[in-house]
C-alpha cells in the first residue's frame, strides 16, 4: 500500500522501503529527493539554499497526491491493481496542463521507475527512468560531440578536459531539470525512454522547473544554484596569452609592444611552470626577479596580470609534509594517491603528482593563505584555475577518496569547490569578485565567478564547428561566462597561410564571445614540462594580410564593450546568458529551435560565425517577428527567412536588431 503525507510544501510518499519527497523548490520548481528507508540531508549538490516560492496547493486522496506550484503541477499516483504498486509521478504545465515529464517504469511488473542496486555500504548505483517525449533537449554542460539538440545521445556524467559535465537540461517541452548528483554516472535521451544512472549515490534527488519560455526556465535555474556576480570592468577586453612566457621580461615585451602599436589590452596571463613547484603558489624568482615591479608596469599599461594555477602539489613542493600530513590531498580507494604525472620544476622526468582537496575546508583555508600571500598582496587578483577537472591518469574518478565523500559520489563537485576557495578568499579579504578562469564547472560555478573556457582543443576547422556548439550548451547549463582558446590549442603554425584564415575566422567568432581571449601551443610544440613555451601568438605574428583584419576586431569589440556588460548586467540579475541560441529570444519560431551555427548576443545582435576554410558567403537566418540590420551594408531586412550574405575574409556576417543602439558600433565612418 502507497501513503501519502502533507508536509505543508510538500508531500512525503512511502511504499515498502522506499520513501520519496516531493518538495516546492522556487518558483514553478519541486524538488524530488527518493531513497531506501531514510533520504540524507547534508550531502554534495547544487541545492544548497532553497529559493522564495508562491502560493502551494497540496492534495491528497484517493490514492493519489497532488502538489502545485506556480506553472508547474506535480501528480503522484500508483497502479494499486498492480503487485509492486511503485509510485509514479507525472510533471504537467498548470497553466495549459500539457505533460511536460513523466517518470516511466522499464518493466510492467519490476523494476519500476526508480531503480536501486546497493553495494552493502548504504549507497546505490541507482537508475531514474522517464517516459520519451516530442523534444528538443539542450544544456548538459560543455561536450565534444559537436550538437546543439541532444535529444538522441548518450553522455557520461564526469568532467574531462573539454567536457563539462552539467547535468541540467532545457526541453522545449517547456521545463529544465536539474540531476542534483555530483558523481559519476551517465544519461540516455534515447527514444524509448530518457534514463540518468548515477554509479553511486545515497538516493535520487533532482529538481524540475516549468516556465513558459526558455528565459523563465533559465531565471528559475539561477535561483535555484546561484547567480553570477557582474562581471568586472577589465574583464570584457582583450586577453593575451600563449604557451607560454617563460620570463618576466618576455611577458612585459608583449603588453610593451601591443602599447606601441596602439593594440588594445586588458589582460596578459603568466601561464604555468612560472612556480618554483606545484603546490608552492609562488613566482619563481629566477625567471621572475621583481613581480611587485612588473604589477606595477602592468597596471600603468591598464593590464591585468593573470596567474595559472594549478591544484597539483609536486612531491618536491615546500609545503609538501603539511598537504599530506594534515589530510590536505585526494585520497585514493585503491594503490597510491596520486593522480597525474608531470615534469615539474626540478624533475628530470615526469612523476607523480597529487591533487589538494578543495572540498575539504582545511584545504581552502591553506591554500588561499599560500595565494593571498605570494599573489594577492602584490596586486595580482585574477586567476586561471587550470585542469580542475581535476585530470586523472589513469581516468578513474570512482577510485579518488575526497573529503565530501567517495569519487564516484562526489568527484564532479571538484572545479565547483576549487572556485569557491579563490571566492571565499578574496571575500574574506575584503575584495571584489574576480574572474576565475576555469576548464571544469559544475552546477552552481557560476555563483563564484567561473568563466570556463572550452580546453585543449584542436586547431582545426571541425573544432572550430564544435565550439560554437559548446558554448551555447553551456550556457544554458547556467554559466554565462565563456570563452574559447582563438586559434585553437593543439598546434597552429602562425606561418602557414591556410591556418592563418582559421586563426581570423576564429578571432572574428571570439570578438563577440563572452570573453575574448587568445591562446594556443603553437608550432614547433614540445613535450610537456617546465621547458616548453610554444611558437609565436601575437596577433601581429600572423602576417601583413591577417593584422589589419585582427586590428579592427580588436578595436570593434573595445566599442562593443558598453553592451556587453549592458547584458552581463543582465546575466547578474536575471540569469540570461549574453551569448544564447536564438530560442531563447524566439521560442515562438520553430526555426530558431533548429539553428545551432548562429547565435544572440544579447537581444540585440546575431553573429552567423564562418565555419569552413575558402568560404565567403553563407546563408542566415533572421528570426521572425523583428526586423534585422546588416551591419556591414546598413541594408534592414524582414524577420522569418533566409538571407544569402557575403562574409570576405575581413568580416563574418552580423545583424542588429532594427533601432537598436547597438548598431553604431559597427559604424566607424
Amino acid at each position: 500500500m502507497v501513503s501519502f503525507r502533507d508536509l505543508g510544501d510538500a508531500i512525503e510518499i512511502r511504499q515498502g522501503h522506499e520513501i520519496v519527497r516531493v518538495t516546492a523548490w522556487g518558483i514553478g520548481g519541486a524538488r524530488i529527493q527518493a531513497a531506501q528507508f531514510r533520504i540524507a540531508d547534508g550531502l554534495p549538490g547544487a541545492l544548497d539554499e532553497r529559493p522564495a516560492h508562491g502560493h502551494i496547493e497540496i492534495r491528497i486522496g484517493g490514492g493519489e497526491g497532488l502538489l502545485v506550484n506556480g506553472d508547474l503541477t506535480v501528480i503522484v499516483d500508483s497502479d494499486t491493481t498492480s503487485d509492486f504498486p511503485q509510485p509514479r509521478l507525472t510533471f504537467r504545465s498548470t497553466t495549459t496542463g500539457e505533460l511536460l515529464l513523466q517518470e516511466q517504469r522499464v518493466h510492467f511488473s519490476m523494476p519500476g521507475c526508480r531503480i536501486y542496486q546497493g553495494n552493502r555500504g548504504g549507497a546505490y548505483a541507482i537508475d531514474q527512468v522517464f517516459e520519451p517525449a516530442d523534444e528538443r533537449l539542450y544544456g548538459m554542460g560543455q561536450r565534444t560531440h559537436g550538437r546543439l539538440d541532444l535529444k538522441g545521445l548518450s553522455l557520461d556524467l564526469v568532467h574531462r578536459n573539454a567536457e563539462v559535465s552539467i547535468p541540467f537540461v532545457l526541453s522545449s517541452r517547456g521545463y529544465g531539470m536539474l540531476w542534483n548528483h555530483p558523481g559519476t554516472g551517465r544519461v540516455d535521451f534515447a527514444s524509448n525512454s530518457t534514463r540518468w544512472h548515477a554509479d553511486q549515490a545515497r538516493g535520487i534527488d533532482y529538481w524540475v522547473v516549468a516556465g513558459g519560455t526558455p528565459s523563465a526556465i533559465l531565471e528559475r535555474y539561477a535561483d535555484a544554484t546561484g547567480h553570477a556576480p557582474e562581471l568586472p570592468s577589465w574583464a570584457s577586453g582583450f586577453w593575451q596569452s600563449k604557451l607560454r612566457y617563460r620570463t618576466q621580461d618576455e611577458l612585459l615585451a608583449v603588453a610593451r609592444e601591443h602599447r606601441r602599436r596602439g593594440l588594445p589590452l586588458s589582460v596578459i596571463v603568466a601561464d604555468f611552470f612560472h612556480w618554483t613547484a606545484m603546490g608552492d603558489y609562488r613566482f619563481d624568482p629566477e625567471q621572475w626577479p621583481d613581480v611587485p615591479a612588473m604589477v606595477r608596469e602592468l597596471d600603468e599599461l591598464d593590464v591585468k596580470l593573470m596567474v595559472s594555477i594549478w591544484p597539483t602539489v609536486s612531491p618536491l613542493s615546500e609545503h609538501i609534509a603539511r598537504y599530506r600530513d594534515d589530510g590536505l590531498l585526494l585520497g585514493a580507494d585503491r594503490g597510491m594517491p596520486y593522480q597525474l604525472s608531470m615534469r615539474d620544476k626540478g624533475m628530470a622526468t615526469p612523476l607523480p603528482v597529487s591533487y589538494y582537496d578543495p572540498t575539504n575546508p582545511d584545504t581552502r583555508a591553506f591554500v588561499w593563505d599560500l595565494v593571498r600571500r605570494n599573489y594577492l598582496v602584490h596586486g595580482i587578483d585574477v586567476f586561471w584555475l587550470d585542469a580542475s577537472e581535476p585530470e586523472l591518469n589513469p581516468a578513474d574518478p570512482d577510485n579518488v577518496m575526497l573529503f565530501a565523500g567517495p569519487g564516484s559520489e562526489a568527484i564532479n563537485i571538484y572545479p565547483r569547490d576549487n572556485a569557491r576557495l579563490f571566492a571565499e578568499g578574496m571575500a574574506a579579504a575584503g575584495r571584489e569578485p574576480t574572474v576565475l578562469l576555469t576548464r571544469s564547472a559544475w552546477a552552481g560555478s557560476q555563483r563564484y565567478g567561473v568563466a570556463v573556457w572550452s580546453g585543449d582543443v584542436p586547431a582545426t576547422w571541425d573544432s572550430l564547428n564544435t565550439q560554437v556548439r559548446a558554448g551555447l550548451n553551456i550556457a544554458i547549463s547556467g554559466i554565462p561566462w565563456w570563452t574559447t582558446d582563438i586559434g585553437g590549442f593543439h598546434g597552429g603554425d602562425s606561418r602557414d597561410a591556410d591556418y592563418r584564415e582559421l586563426l581570423v575566422r576564429w578571432f572574428e567568432y571570439g570578438t563577440f564571445c563572452p570573453l575574448f581571449r587568445l591562446h594556443g601551443d603553437r608550432m614547433p610544440r614540445v613535450p610537456v614540462g617546465h621547458d616548453m613555451t610554444g611558437g609565436p601568438n601575437e596577433v601581429w605574428s600572423y602576417g601583413d594580410e591577417a593584422l589589419p583584419i585582427l586590428t579592427a576586431h580588436l578595436e570593434l569589440r573595445e566599442r562593443l564593450r558598453p553592451y556587453l556588460h549592458e547584458q552581463m548586467r543582465h546575466a547578474a540579475s536575471a540569469g540570461i546568458p549574453p551569448m544564447r541560441p536564438l530560442f531563447v529570444d524566439f521560442p515562438r519560431d520553430p526555426q530558431a529551435w533548429e539553428i545551432d551555427d548562429q547565435f544572440l548576443l544579447g537581444p540585440d545582435l546575431l553573429v552567423a560565425p564562418i565555419l569552413a576554410a575558402g568560404k565567403r558567403a553563407r546563408r542566415v537566418y533572421l528570426p521572425a517577428g523583428v526586423d534585422w540590420v546588416d551591419t556591414a551594408s546598413g541594408e534592414q531586412h524582414d524577420g522569418g527567412g533566409w538571407r544569402e550574405v557575403d562574409a570576405p575574409l575581413e568580416r563574418i556576417p552580423v545583424f542588429a536588431r532594427s533601432g537598436s543602439a547597438v548598431q553604431q558600433a559597427f559604424n566607424t565612418r
